[in-house]
């Protein structure tokens, strides 16, 4: 039985990222000397082991558990 993929792109939105919370998130994942190499490695094993809509699934689950978790004490 073939799967239907599944349209990351319309619908109802439930989520909002700012453009200052989107442009933290680029600047983390391609210039931050720590996070970047991280990133671009957890990025790298992701696409090879998840489908697309796999790969979506997973942003927006860990998007929910983000917003659902208590923010790191300074």
């Amino acid at each position: 039985m073939a799967v239907q993929p599944v349209d990351v792109t319309g619908g109802e939105s439930v989520y909002c990222i700012n453009r200052t919370q989107l442009a933290e998130a680029f600047r983390l994942a391609e210039e931050d000397t720590a996070s970047a190499p991280r990133i671009a490695a957890a990025l790298e094993s992701v696409a090879k082991e998840l489908s697309r809509d796999e790969q979506a699934a997973l942003a927006f689950v860990l998007i929910d558990k983000l917003l659902k978790s208590s923010p790191p004490t300074p």
